[in-house]
């Protein structure tokens, strides 16, 4: 079985090398959406670094969602240009373990973190007089330390599980990059049991959060119904809508890939799937949470002021 193990040394990613005709198209457009995305997360962190305004629990973790991101699809996106602009698509057995990790890894740190960005909404919104209290400095780095650790756990653990595995070929991976499912095809012999334990261990961490996002979300809307006025109410669920928008993208599509066995996984519609979560969804954070957050927007146009005459 060590023997098999050693036979296959590198993969290679299929990924989008049916659509021949398509692959300069696809290289300008996934460019275009990196170069954007990492600019738009790139701004987020400059404003929230530097406005006085934004300085609140909110936009600390703000910040941290906006460097997640740029790691986020820094680990897939770069190395799908390189193939569709050089047509090798071979990457090293170590390489596609590390590519796996990474990938775990800031997946996890965002699930974690959106959690915690729930329970900011909780504290501000239902508990406003222990806010300050309830959301301290040290709070919120315990809060994001716990992110950034569980995400490297998971990461490690379902990395090391899986290129523990044995691997005697094909090495054809149907996919973009080196994701759980599409790898774990090319496992040699019965992995039923290393299946359901990644299923469990993936449930695990995405549904443990996103439990603690429905518990926030629905004690928020309790507290939203009870206030007396319309306009009051608007307010306060204004602050939460960003939020919403971000994780119910995130969580729809991690929880139909990573909550299934490996029997239903389509080689045909599943890399598109990954696209939305991988590629699309870092690019829209930004979006949403400038053109939805007055705050954000105030503060962007108090930057560019400071850039430009002062007469603007």
């Amino acid at each position: 079985m060590s023997t098999n193990a050693s036979l296959v040394t590198e993969f290679v990613l299929v990924g989008f090398s049916r659509l021949v005709h398509l692959q300069g198209l696809l290289f300008s457009l996934f460019l275009a959406v990196y170069l954007l995305t990492v600019a738009g997360n790139l701004l987020i962190v400059a404003l929230v670094s530097t406005d006085a305004a934004l300085q609140s629990p909110m936009y600390f973790f703000l910040r941290i969602l906006s460097a997640l991101e740029i790691c986020y699809t820094s680990v897939t996106v770069p190395l799908l240009l390189h193939h569709l602009l050089t047509g090798r698509r071979h990457i090293p057995r170590s390489g596609c373990a590390l590519q796996m990790f990474f990938f775990l890894f800031f997946g996890a740190t965002e699930c974690c973190l959106l959690a915690a960005m729930a329970y900011d909404r909780y504290a501000a919104i239902c508990e406003p007089l222990r806010y300050q209290t309830l959301l301290s400095r040290r709070v919120c780095v315990q809060l994001a330390a716990a992110a950034w650790a569980c995400g490297a756990l998971v990461g490690l653990g379902h990395t090391s599980f899986i290129f523990s595995l044995p691997f005697c070929g094909p090495n054809a991976v149907p996919h973009f990059f080196c994701e759980i499912q599409p790898v774990l095809q090319l496992v040699c012999g019965d992995t039923s049991l290393n299946e359901l334990q990644i299923i469990l261990a993936a449930a695990l961490i995405i549904l443990c959060p996103f439990g603690l996002i429905l518990s926030s979300y629905g004690r928020i809307l309790v507290t939203i119904f009870r206030i007396p006025s319309a306009a009051g109410r608007r307010k306060a669920f204004s602050t939460c809508s960003s939020h919403l928008v971000v994780v119910s993208l995130f969580y729809g599509t991690a929880i139909f890939i990573y909550i299934r066995p490996k029997a239903s996984y389509d080689p045909a519609t599943d890399p598109l799937l990954s696209l939305f979560y991988a590629v699309i969804t870092p690019i829209l954070n930004p979006v949403i949470y400038s053109l939805r957050n007055a705050d954000v927007k105030a503060a962007l146009k108090r930057s560019i002021q400071k850039m430009g005459p002062s007469e603007i």
